[in-house]
């Protein structure tokens, strides 16, 4: 995600490499163990949705490897299946027929991948000779209406025929595509193929609606959704003032204290998908995912006003105003024992999709949608425990953040259709909040170091001038202080760092819960390379899940591997170890740092 307006941010693991790279790694391992292909896509540089079929994303060697190839290098040591080649060019040159990415001799092949190159739908170019004998081994064209139909087909076996493609190179391609389908067992007891086909008029067979949901799979969603929480702040005070009371402002909250609740934004009721288009058309109620291809259609969403309302009972008055209205909302939280504000931000893909409430699939701003900001300021103005819960697709402008009525704000991303029992789960405490954020939340995008190229050309170049730096290695290095910065999220417990040890190889440590609750902590790893190695300040190079009950410790070890360590030399095409002092850093984000050692 290099730009935090990113249409498809949501659907990434966020800007940094490393934390994609292992993410992108357990999916894949995941979905893979159930005997299903996964593919890393879109290969590679796919960073915006304006003029994303015109664009060259220009992007020197290291900065390549480094940064927007390292996920795809993790997905090659997780065995993945396919690799989508992506609609932007790269480098001037197309990536379905970039030699440098696809061929032989190019990047993927070098590296060990051993599966096939799928297209993406309507992203080649030229004809069936090039793609082939560049590298592409599969082609997505699509509907022939639609998006015009692809290079292949017909007129690859008139390549072949011809000599222009070599039989060798079709037989490559096709056990490529073959060998996964053995390899996860693809060919022994799968359900028959359920196809979503239909004429160009509508008519035909169209995908049956087959519900293979359990109650293992709603318990699931619920927990991945409480785990996913990130408590951004918490101004809490009890009872007793002191941590073993009840909770009388703030979080968690004490449901036996509570006589009156308001309920506050559009966010926080059911997801519209009625407006023509569905998700793809509009933002209207809670929002639980992205819109464009990689979106889908949801029957079972749960919102945060009936969890709240089943939670709740009878045991405390619950007042609503569903929707933004500057004056709704204030008058609903007037005199309320706490007052939760539901906000949130969209965005999704441009291509055959909408625009959405005038978003191009990159978001136009990082502001909150329907003033969400002008409505957190007007409910705190009357409510000294205004909780605050974001949905978003990535990084929002959160300046009111500081306001003395704001107690607690958590950021729950984009949660699924469990949304409203996972938030509920950890407003009132039967879930400790333990995520992190995957990227920084700053005042205005300039913090971030790129932009998105939009204007009437509709064939860009768009140089990484930036190289390395996006981000938090754009922050350190420019010495800019986001709001709340990359690896941040508070708990409801306290954890504290102790008896570093350090090589160049494996580092430990100790984590205690000094708290009075139960909870996970996520340590960081991150490393500041030699002098002279180009590096940014700090990378992060490893994290941990760390539960541990009230007053309990855990000895923590991180393992580097020798690439971890090593930065690419262009000239060599390879990887090498810098000389010098390595420091390592050991803490709870990358501003809050407990621990530091060198090698």
């Amino acid at each position: 995600m290099r730009n935090p307006k990113m249409g498809r941010g949501w659907e990434s693991f966020g800007p940094d490499s490393y934390l994609t790279g292992e993410a992108a790694y357990e999916t894949i391992i995941g979905v893979q163990s159930t005997g299903v292909q996964a593919c890393a896509k879109h290969l590679i540089a796919n960073n915006q949705e304006h003029w994303r079929y015109g664009l060259s994303a220009d992007v020197d060697d290291r900065a390549l490897r480094e940064l927007y190839w390292w996920p795809f290098m993790r997905s090659i040591d997780a065995e993945v299946s396919s690799v989508m080649c992506a609609y932007n060019r790269f480098n001037q040159t197309s990536s379905c027929q970039n030699a440098g990415l696809l061929g032989p001799d190019g990047i993927l092949r070098k590296d060990g991948f051993k599966g096939y190159v799928v297209s993406d739908w309507g992203a080649t170019h030229d004809d069936a000779a090039v793609n082939a004998n560049h590298g592409l081994d599969m082609e997505q064209p699509g509907d022939w209406i639609v998006i015009g139909g692809g290079v292949f087909g017909n007129n690859l076996k008139s390549a072949v025929n011809k000599g222009d493609v070599p039989l060798s190179r079709l037989n490559g391609m096709v056990t490529r595509i073959l060998v996964p389908w053995f390899r996860l067992g693809q060919d022994q007891g799968f359900p028959e193929t359920n196809f979503d086909t239909q004429k160009a008029d509508g008519s035909g067979t169209l995908n049956q609606n087959v519900n293979v949901r359990s109650d293992a799979h709603t318990a699931l969603t619920r927990e991945i959704g409480a785990a996913s929480a990130v408590l951004l702040k918490n101004s809490r005070t009890t009872d007793t003032g002191t941590p073993t009371g009840t909770t009388t402002r703030g979080l968690p909250l004490a449901k036996s204290k509570l006589k009156s609740i308001a309920v506050i934004g559009q966010d926080a009721r059911q997801l519209n998908q009625n407006c023509p288009g569905g998700l793809n058309q509009c933002n209207d109620g809670t929002m639980v995912i992205g819109w464009g291809s990689g979106s889908n259609s949801l029957d079972f969403v749960v919102p945060p006003i009936d969890a709240i309302k089943s939670y709740i009972g009878g045991s405390a008055i619950i007042t609503e105003s569903l929707s933004n209205d500057l004056k709704a909302g204030p008058k609903a939280a007037a005199g309320k024992d706490a007052a939760i504000v539901f906000v949130n931000a969209m965005s999704g893909e441009l291509g055959f999709y909408s625009i959405v409430e005038g978003n191009m699939g990159d978001r136009n701003d990082l502001a909150l949608w329907w003033k969400g900001g002008s409505l957190v300021e007007a409910v705190a103005a009357v409510n000294n425990n205004t909780i605050v819960v974001v949905h978003s697709v990535g990084p929002v402008n959160l300046q009111w953040a500081n306001h003395p009525n704001v107690s607690a704000i958590i950021y729950h991303g984009a949660p699924g259709e469990q949304t409203g029992p996972a938030a509920v789960d950890v407003l009132f405490g039967d879930v400790n909040p333990s995520g992190r954020l995957p990227f920084s939340i700053a005042d205005t995008e300039d913090s971030y170091g790129t932009k998105i190229v939009t204007g009437i050309d509709g064939f860009p170049t768009i140089p990484y001038t930036e190289k390395l730096l996006i981000d938090y290695r754009y922050m350190d290095d420019k010495g800019i202080t986001p709001r709340f910065e990359f690896g941040y999220g508070l708990s409801y417990t306290t954890f504290e760092y102790s008896d570093l040890s350090v090589s160049s190889s494996l580092i430990s440590f100790t984590v205690k819960n000094t708290g009075v609750f139960d909870g996970t902590e996520i340590p960081q790893l991150y490393l500041t390379f030699p002098d002279g190695a180009g590096e940014p300040k700090k990378v992060l190079r490893g994290f941990e899940e760390v539960k541990l009950a009230s007053g309990a410790s855990q000895k923590v070890e991180m393992r580097l591997s020798e690439k971890e360590i090593s930065v690419w030399d262009t000239p060599s095409q390879s990887w090498k170890r810098p000389a010098g002092t390595y420091t390592v850093h050991v803490g709870a984000s990358i501003k809050d740092i407990r621990l530091t050692g060198t090698f």
